[in-house]
């Protein structure tokens, strides 16, 4: 297939952190504690203890029994206070670990080539941007189209974009028998740029086609396991 020059549309993912066993995380917890609590309103049993229990050390006893019954009733509030905050921290710092990247789940339009330009600029440089080109007067643009919104939907963390061959200015470039046209990119640069894609399929087409077809070419990341997320996040925290 002939590829098409354009001019104006033209490291490792980090692996899952290592499980921590259950002091890690209590030792964790702890120091997120000391970080988030005012230091100087408390009475100073209670200043030494937090102290205590954010070392890697374990607490002397006498120390202990310094606290009356209230001022333990008031830590233990406290601490299932600090507890939720800390659980929350840690699920939103194991979402960004597991997405690799920002996530979209829907197709962008891009009005214009300076759009299109501005959103390869500022891409997440692990992030795989998906541009179809199209003239909805071409036969097959609007189904391939609708082909990508079910493909969002499925790879969230692709950015998926459609742009008007007419709207961008460069319809020269890309006259109706290359479109409807798929232009992938990754850190700024093109990988690869799919011509006329419809003829690929037949004459009716779903979104696995259209999956198959890219995946062929080694396009799309592997497909998100439902609960994946939620069972790493139940296990690290």
């Amino acid at each position: 297939m002939g590829r098409l020059k354009t001019s104006i549309l033209s490291k490792k993912p980090m692996p899952p952190s290592h499980l921590k066993s259950p002091k890690g995380v209590i030792n964790d917890w702890w120091r997120f504690k000391m970080e988030s609590v005012d230091q100087g309103s408390l009475p100073p049993s209670k200043r030494e203890l937090l102290k205590q229990m954010s070392s890697a050390h374990k607490p002397r006893d006498d120390s202990l029994r310094t606290l009356d019954a209230p001022e333990c009733e008031r830590l233990t509030e406290d601490d299932d206070r600090s507890l939720s905050q800390y659980r929350e921290r840690r699920m939103r710092e194991m979402r960004e670990r597991l997405s690799l990247g920002p996530r979209f789940g829907s197709v962008q339009e891009l009005s214009s080539s300076q759009a299109f330009l501005s959103t390869l600029e500022r891409e997440h440089r692990l992030t795989l941007l998906v541009v179809l080109v199209y003239r909805e007067c071409v036969e097959g643009c609007r189904a391939l189209s609708a082909c990508l919104d079910c493909l969002a939907a499925d790879y969230p963390t692709v950015h998926f974009c459609r742009i008007d061959a007419a709207t961008s200015g460069a319809a020269e470039r890309f006259p109706d028998d290359v479109l409807p046209a798929v232009l992938v990119y990754k850190a700024g640069e093109m990988l690869v740029s799919l011509l006329a894609v419809t003829q690929h399929f037949g004459e009716e087409f779903l979104a696995a086609d259209v999956e198959a077809f890219l995946g062929g070419y080694g396009l799309l990341p592997e497909k998100p396991r439902a609960g994946a997320a939620e069972d790493s996040m139940a296990v690290d925290i």
